[in-house]
């Protein structure tokens, strides 16, 4: 089998925990309220992972969930890993958020920026409602603007649906961000469809290595998760249903180590240039 290898540590991504305030039908990681598959993360646990990545000359943490902004260490994870390096917080901008939003401010305060990616999945309120609850369009609108107000960088994660015509989804969130009085250029993370995790993840081939490589995120990143109260390091933010993809406990030992493209998400990241 041909083993694709992470040429740089660019990235560790942190998974918070699958709990989440929202249920949404078509979430990658299957969160929702009180859910356990993947558990809660703590700093104490946490910190000894994060020196590593330094150690290994990472560029910036990530925090994804399930919702990070509902785990109860999230700020003080947060103000420790700024001393360390930048960071990026996935959300989705609704009432976690909102409430945090004086104790995010006081980490203005640290050695390196921290940055939001807030989770729009249409620049059309019905639709995003549709999937996400009544409401939460507007708030996660309101959560880039008062971001972006305090000075946090800010970005977007969009759904891409069937047959869509890109130019006009794009201009349609340039739009948005006009009328929010947003800047324009505005990064917009689109995310293709990958399919529910732990639903026949197996390919029946794996699938041989691209040309070029730098678009896969197992070539630049691991990701850190808490299963069974033990943490564990896996190849990709996109596969932790697949003990293919664990990589051990060691962060360095995950760095040295290679994976086969083989999981139905890798084919979905070689084909779209699926990418967080």
């Amino acid at each position: 089998m041909l083993q694709i290898s992470l040429k740089h540590l660019n990235e560790l991504w942190i998974h918070t925990g699958t709990a989440c305030n929202l249920e949404c039908p078509f979430c990658l990681e299957g969160s929702r309220p009180g859910d356990t598959r993947l558990e809660r993360i703590k700093l104490n646990e946490i910190k000894p992972y994060l020196d590593e990545a330094v150690s290994l000359s990472v560029k910036r943490f990530c925090f994804t969930g399930g919702e990070p902004l509902i785990v109860k260490d999230i700020v003080k994870i947060l103000e420790y890993a700024l001393t360390l390096k930048p960071c990026l917080v996935l959300s989705n901008g609704t009432a976690p958020l909102l409430k945090r939003l004086h104790q995010l401010q006081l980490l203005k305060q640290q050695k390196h920026p921290l940055s939001f990616r807030i989770s729009i999945d249409h620049p059309d309120q019905h639709l995003h409602d549709s999937g996400r609850g009544w409401g939460n369009f507007q708030r996660a609108v309101e959560a880039l603007q008062l971001l972006h107000e305090q000075g946090f960088e800010i970005s977007i994660a969009r759904q891409v649906t069937t047959n869509e015509n890109i130019n006009k989804v794009t201009e349609d969130f340039r739009q948005l961000l006009r009328r929010a009085r947003l800047p324009a250029d505005t990064q917009i993370i689109a995310l293709p469809e990958l399919g529910k995790l732990g639903t026949n993840p197996e390919l029946s081939t794996p699938l041989p290595i691209p040309k070029p490589t730098a678009h896969l995120m197992c070539t630049q990143s691991r990701m850190l998760i808490k299963n069974k109260g033990q943490l564990r390091v896996y190849a990709c933010a996109f596969t932790d249903d697949d003990e293919r993809f664990d990589l051990g406990t060691s962060l360095t030992t995950a760095t040295e180590s290679s994976v086969c493209l083989q999981h139905q998400r890798c084919a979905q990241c070689v084909m779209n240039r699926a990418t967080y």
